[in-house]
């Protein structure tokens, strides 16, 4: 695997796409604060792969970091965090609760949030959820857990935007129907190397909202951590390089207050995993005529 440090995907200043390795400040971690990045050549799944440290390029715009055409699937795990389960509550489950997102979900870490009108309807019930996102980087099967983080690409942060109503009542408990929309899987600001995270479950995560703070807990309230839940998830189905993990949601969601906060137009969600930085989004409701039924 490449042997980058914290991978962007970015528009450079003469307008084209780059892969690259982002080159932060002394002492600046947030990969969003990025304004120049050595170039990655060739593919950045493949050993080939290489960071040009003499070719460096400025960063225009940080897009989400890893191409829709090279990720292969995104699983999502529920309930992962104990005191969430609490808070929705639910029982802690004895297996990873497993659903999937399509790849038209995913956007960038600055990328508004658009909400069509199926999801107007009723308004209440748009919800955010901040989640630490794994990228796996080669094939495996049937991984024994002492052996799971051996497949992490990297680490990302990213928003499980999700709509309570469709995802447990009007959807029939189909949870990817209310979770599933464009644009409703917010990731980046960057793609940082395991060597960088050594340890994935003992970071801080956060959301705020509209500049308030309504989640703030640690990846060590998982109830499947990185390595058990890479290991689960592989049993009898191969993981390949480019599948995403989001692997749940701590406490202080809008659907565990008893008078919830939910998403309105407007509204300025931001996410944030220690040593990978913050995606922040925009929440904008689409209009009977740009929405696409």
């Amino acid at each position: 695997m490449a042997s980058f440090s914290r991978l962007i995907r970015f528009i450079a200043t003469d307008n084209k796409m780059y892969y690259g390795d982002a080159i932060l400040p002394t002492g600046i971690t947030d990969a969003a604060k990025a304004t120049k990045a050595n170039l990655i050549e060739g593919d950045i799944f493949s050993s080939s792969a290489r960071v040009n440290q003499q070719k460096v390029l400025d960063v225009k715009k940080l897009l989400a970091p890893i191409d829709s055409k090279d990720v292969r699937t995104v699983r999502c795990l529920g309930l992962n965090y104990a005191a969430h389960a609490k808070e929705s509550n639910m029982p802690i489950p004895k297996f990873p609760i497993l659903f999937y997102k399509p790849v038209t979900s995913l956007s960038g870490p600055t990328d508004p949030i658009p909400i069509p009108a199926m999801a107007q309807n009723p308004v209440e019930g748009i919800d955010y959820e901040c989640e630490l996102v794994i990228v796996i980087g080669k094939p495996g099967r049937d991984i024994p857990e002492g052996k799971a983080l051996d497949y992490v690409f990297g680490y990302s942060v990213g928003n499980d935007i999700s709509h309570r109503e469709w995802q447990i009542k009007k959807g029939g408990g189909q949870w990817s129907l209310g979770k599933g929309f464009d644009g409703w899987a917010p990731f980046g600001p960057a793609v940082v190397s395991p060597k960088l995270i050594p340890n994935p479950n003992n970071l801080r995560i956060m959301t705020k909202l509209n500049g308030r703070t309504v989640q703030d807990s640690t990846t060590a309230d998982q109830i499947f951590g990185v390595a058990k839940t890479i290991s689960f998830l592989s049993q009898g189905t191969t993981l390949l390089p480019g599948d995403m993990i989001f692997t749940g949601t701590p406490q202080g969601v809008a659907m565990g207050m008893k008078a919830p906060v939910w998403l309105k137009d407007g509204d300025v969600v931001e996410v944030t995993l220690e040593n990978v930085g913050s995606c922040v989004n925009k929440v904008e409701f689409e209009t009977k005529a740009e929405a696409k039924l």
